[in-house]
């Protein structure tokens, strides 16, 4: 008889074990009603008489499927992000919510949709950190109440119809462009204001042309294939005639 016993007694034990990881909380049910809870460690229960469900206090990730959704200014999205969460209070995390993880999911789903359709499509598109933070604060009023606490939310996608990208990009490459020609009108106006008061420096100094001309020529180089055309003023042109002619007549005297 005490030869049957001892098996007995053994599965007894097993059954009445519980070993709670670190990151891991137990809570016990006694005959169906909440009884303690259990930390990490070694841990025994009345088989049969309780019963103990292991919840895990970690951070846990959650993603929120791509949502159909329009803005505040009627344009049609297509977002999705994730939301990091953790159990702060096993009890409650049990008794108030059936699926704490699927409950979080729903209620993530909805929340961004309320948020994305109170937001232009152009602060949708530049404030993904505030949409996460929104989020995120509807969701932890009722988190809450179910013993969660909610750490963070990432918007990851946002997309938008095909036909809607090709306007975009025609509008990104106009403002391109229109910088561009903005930044050259404005080098041109530089350019010649520059060129304007050089000009005016040059009237002032007489030997200020002569000079640059010399520093132009100096700058060509020695280089054979360079082809320079001085352009000598007429009254120059006079002087030395005059100088030639009077030369011919001296040596004809």
């Amino acid at each position: 008889m005490s030869f049957l016993l001892i098996p007995f007694l053994i599965i007894v034990f097993v059954s009445s074990v519980r070993i709670i990881q670190q990151y891991e909380t137990g809570v016990v049910f006694q005959l169906g009603r909440y009884s303690r809870t259990l930390h990490p460690g070694f841990n025994l229960i009345i088989p049969v008489i309780e019963s103990a469900r292991v919840i895990d206090m970690r951070v846990l990730t959650n993603d929120i499927p791509k949502q159909q959704a329009i803005t505040k200014d009627n344009v049609p999205v297509s977002i999705n992000g994730v939301v990091y969460f953790q159990v702060v209070d096993a009890q409650t995390a049990v008794i108030k919510v059936q699926n704490y993880l699927y409950a979080v999911s729903q209620y993530a789903q909805a929340a961004l949709r309320d948020v994305v359709g109170g937001m232009t499509f152009d602060d949708l598109l530049a404030e993904r950190q505030k949409i996460g933070d929104e989020i995120e604060a509807i969701i932890q009023k009722q988190a809450s109440n179910w013993g969660l606490q909610v750490t963070a939310i990432k918007i990851l996608d946002v997309d938008v119809p095909e036909e809607l990208k090709k306007m975009m990009s025609r509008q990104a490459s106009a403002e391109r462009e229109k910088r561009a020609n903005i930044t050259k009108a404005e080098g041109d106006k530089l350019a010649s204001v520059n060129l304007a008061e050089a000009a005016r420096i040059m009237a002032q100094s007489p030997g200020a042309m002569q000079l640059r001309t010399l520093q132009t020529l100096d700058g060509l180089g020695p280089t054979a294939s360079n082809t320079v055309v001085l352009a000598v003023p007429i009254d120059v042109l006079d002087l030395v005639r005059a100088a030639t002619t009077k030369l011919a007549e001296k040596k004809q005297e």
